[in-house]
This record gives C-alpha cells, structure tokens and sequence, in this order.
C-alpha cells in the first residue's frame, strides 16, 4: 500500500539474473552460484551472515545496554533445500536476564506488499531512529538520527525482517521470485523465517509478539494462524494502520466509501474546512461515524433508486462533515473516491492533501486537476528514510555487502503479486481478494490468550481507521475473545510515528499492552516445579 520511488534501473544492476544460456545449461543451485560470483553479479549469501555491535538507550532514566545484530537467515524448503536469504536487524537487551529464554521478542514488518521494514526500523520503536516533527518535508542530508527514548527495547527484544525481494533479501539458486510474491507465499516465507530466528537464538520458550504496518498487518493475520498451526503460539499481535480486508476495494462495492467517510470528516476537521467545527477532531468522527452506518450506508444502498429528497438529503448531510459542497458530492453519485477528495478539499488554494497522511499539503502542475500528481506525503519523507536506513545498516551496523538496498521489490524483475489466499482451518474456499480478519479469528478461537491491538491514525488515508474497525469487528467473535481485541487512536496518519507525540503516546499504550499480555499467560500458568538446575539434575545431552 505504499508508494515508493522507482529505482529500476539500478535494481536490475543490482541483481540480474543469470544468462538464458547458464540456466539452459541445467547447473545446480551451488553451481549457479559459483557462476553469478565469478561474473560479478551481487548475490545473497547462502551461509547466514551475522555482524554484530553494541550501542545503549535510555529509557524512563534507565540505560539499555543492547547488542545489535545485521544479518541473514536462510529460508529452506521441507527437503532442505535453501530458497531464500531473508535480511534482518535485530536487537537484544543486554544485562540483567540477557539471552534468558523468557524476555518477549517482537518481529516488525512492513507491508506494500514488496516493502522492506526500513519504516518500522528507522521511525517507530528500535533503539535509534530518524527525528520527524511537523507535517512537513523532511529536509535533505545530514538526516538527524538519534536513540529514541520511545523504543520498546525495555518491553520486548525487536527483529526487523525484511520481505524476499525487498531490502538485501532475495531468492537463492534457481528458486524463481513468484514463488515468494503473493499471500500465501509470503506468508509462508515469514513464517520460516521467524522459526528459524527462534531455533537458531533459542528463543522457543519466550513470549512472541507480531507487529505489522500497512499490508503487513494482513500479512499478520495469516501469519498468526500459521505460526500456531506450525506450533508457535503468539502472546499478542498489532495491527498498526490496518487493512486485513482487500474485498471491499473492488469497483462497484460501496462499503469503501462508508469506510473513509469519518477519515474525510477527520481530514477537513484539521484543515478547518468544516461549517460548524466540532471542539476535537473526536467529535468530527464520532458524527461521521454514526452518519457514515446510518444514513449513508442506507442511502448508498438503494443505489440508482434513492429518491431525490434522499440524495439531496444526504448530500448536505455529507458536506457538513466533509467540508465538500453539496453538489460536487451529488455530481459523483454521493461515492467521492480518496484521489477526488484530496484534489477537492483545498481546491481554493490550489493545495492537495496527501495520502498516506493528509495532513501534508502539496500542489500539483494543474490545479484544475481531479487527481494528485503524486502524494506528497510520501515525497516528504522517502528520501530520508531510504537515506538513514543505509548509513544505519553499513556505517553505525557495520553491514557489508554489494547487494543494493531496494526500498521496493515492486521494482524488481518479475514482481507480480497473486492475491490469491487459502484460509487454513476454514470451510470456505481460495479468496481472490483477500480477508486474513478470518485467519486471525481462528487464531483467537484457538488460542484464548492471544492479544489483538489495533493501532490507528485519524489521517490515515491509505488505510482508513474505519475500515480498519469494520473488518476487525466482523471476525464474529465470541464475547469472550472479543475483549482480547483492542482499538487505539492517535493524531497523526499512516506511519503515526512521523508525530512525535503520537509516538510517545503509543509507547505508553503498548507498554501497557505488552505488560497485560505476557501476564495474562503468566497468570494462566499452573505452579512451577523447581527448574533441573534449581533441582540439582543434569540435563540430559
């Protein structure tokens, strides 16, 4: 779901792929390898590579001490076989419990899909990231990146993974990219990444948590299933800035529209573009809210039968909350898609608000337009994300390697997604769009202690927070799986860490959170008998 800048010609220099004559001469995976090396080419290494550091952060007045550590894991296949070098950065408390099996770890991933978790990495909650502040382009190098005192160091161990294709991670041998872009086979690649990462650092007993972004939280939610169903029990999962439903953006459904109407209310509440401004943004979406399930969501289901009271009606309802005139919604039918609306709101101006967080004004060449040139929330920002997240890896991490970074794998060679899913557990058959709200469910169900929390951005225009709460409140869950779910809000958008005092305020909720779900199965735990050490046995060899 995120744009990206498009590098194509430097990412096909970065890994091209070996001659039609090399792969017509039947070579084996160690063989193809040997001749990529010996051309020249860049290639990910089979053998997982590990450099690690130290650094500190201080936390609340308390310093963290933590190793860093920049490499790779090697994704096989159920005979053995290596089908990918999964990138990854992780960082471990030092000290006081370091290594003990029992301290929670945390896997973060972006979304896309094709995204490599450089956002997540280097703006929410590791122990250093890059310093944001207003809504505002992020000016160019030297880019100001410090330790963050709102990183979740002192709740959790944090593993950054990288998806295959994106970042350093890539397929190895003859192992073809599709067999790594789509639902179900990303998933897949995610979940034997991580078992891998808890094998290897003997981590099998701590308490395990998913933290998604964008796409990646629809990742998570077939993810926790899978993870379970392989024998991996979760403590929580969060969802930041969600989209778990892809069915409801298909054209012709209007259940889209419904979904962005309070993030439209929220977005002309900041801009000041509303008749009669609610005192807080809460207010303005709490009318669209019940606007948006009522009138609306009626309306707009009678279609081209709605009478002409009812649409004028409704349209004069709308543009009190969307600060949009009445006949420009009755023009598009009371259904204004996001490029109309961020074209309309300033038009006045000749200003556009941005997509991925609409607080972010920016022109366009033709102000007469219909749709944004580009969004200028994500140019605000691209740059220096890209920028820190290199320096970071190679210059602070000491990470070397003559693969590119890719900021996206959608620039890569024979990037196409199939969006194509099988539910595990589930009656039903293959989605064309998919709903991993069903995996999660099933997830719950099965696990009574696993923890939901679904993080949102009030400007958030690329995952509406409305959308968000109609797929999370369709898992059809029992009372008493229901409570294990839970919504937060913050004043910011999609990458609700740009606002620094959303971010501090997140570390406050997820703190909290964090504390709840590793008691909560704490408390469940039957009495311990004394450990083989505390017994005085040997373990066995």
């Amino acid at each position: 779901m995120r744009p990206f800048l498009h590098f194509a010609a430097l990412l096909l220099l970065a890994a091209p792929a070996l001659s039609q004559e090399a792969k017509d001469k039947g070579q084996s995976n160690a063989d193809r390898q040997k001749a990529a090396v010996e051309a020249g080419y860049a290639t990910a290494p089979v053998e997982e590579q590990e450099v690690r550091s130290r650094g500190s952060v201080a936390v609340d007045g308390r310093r963290l001490p933590y190793t860093a550590t920049a490499g790779t894991l090697t994704i096989r296949d159920v005979e053995g076989k290596p089908t990918a070098s999964m990138f990854y950065t992780s960082y471990t408390l030092d000290g006081q419990r370091a290594g003990s099996s029992e301290r929670p770890v945390t896997f973060f991933f972006n979304g896309g899909p094709g995204s490599p978790t450089m956002w997540l990495h280097m703006g929410s909650f590791g122990p250093v990231r890059i310093q944001t502040g207003n809504p505002e382009f992020v000016r160019p190098a030297p880019y100001p990146v410090a330790v963050n005192p709102y990183t979740l160091l002192d709740k959790s161990d944090l593993v950054f993974l990288d998806a295959i294709g994106a970042g350093y991670s890539r397929p190895l041998g003859d192992t073809k990219a599709s067999a790594f872009y789509g639902v179900d086979e990303d998933v897949d690649a995610f979940a034997r990444a991580i078992t891998r990462w808890v094998t290897k650092n003997a981590r099998w007993n701590s308490p395990k948590f998913l933290f998604g972004e964008s796409y990646g939280t629809l990742r998570g939610g077939a993810l926790a299933y899978q993870l379970q169903n392989r024998g991996m029990a979760l403590n929580g999962v969060v969802l930041f800035s969600s989209i778990m439903n892809y069915g409801y953006r298909q054209p012709g459904l209007d259940q889209i529209h419904v979904n962005y109407l309070p993030s439209y209310a929220a977005t002309a509440w900041y801009h000041n573009r509303l008749p009669n401004r609610p005192a807080t943004v809460d207010e303005a979406v709490a009318q669209a809210r019940a606007f948006a399930v009522g009138p609306y969501a009626a309306a707009l289901g009678k279609g081209q039968l709605i009478g002409e009271a009812e649409r004028d009606q409704v349209a004069t309802r709308m543009a009190e909350l969307t600060g949009l005139s009445a006949d420009f919604i009755k023009r598009a039918n009371l259904r204004v898609d996001l490029p109309r609306f961020q074209k309309e709101l300033l038009r006045g101006t000749r200003q556009v608000v941005g997509r991925l967080d609409s607080r972010y004004v920016g022109y366009d060449a033709d102000a007469a337009g219909e749709r944004p040139d580009t969004d200028v929330s994500s140019e605000a920002i691209s740059g220096a994300f890209i920028a820190a997240q290199n320096d970071h890896i190679s210059r602070t991490l000491g990470y070397k390697t003559e693969l590119l970074y890719r900021p996206s794998a959608r620039d890569a060679p024979g990037f196409e997604w199939n969006w194509k899913h099988r539910p595990l557990g589930q009656s039903q058959g293959q989605q064309n769009n998919p709903n991993t709200a069903i995996d999660l469910a099933a997830a719950m169900r099965g696990n009574p202690y696993l923890k939901v929390l679904s993080m949102n951005g009030w400007y958030d225009m690329a995952t509406p927070f409305f959308g968000a709460e109609n797929d999370l409140n369709h898992m059809m869950l029992e009372p008493a799986q229901a409570r294990n779910l839970r919504f937060t809000y913050y004043p910011a958008g999609h990458m609700m860490y740009l606002n620094p005092e959303a971010l501090a305020q997140m570390k406050r909720d997820l703190s909290a959170w964090y504390d709840e779900a590793v008691d909560a199965a704490r408390s469940a735990m039957p009495p311990q008998a004394p450990s083989v050490a505390e017994a005085g046995a040997t373990p066995p060899n």
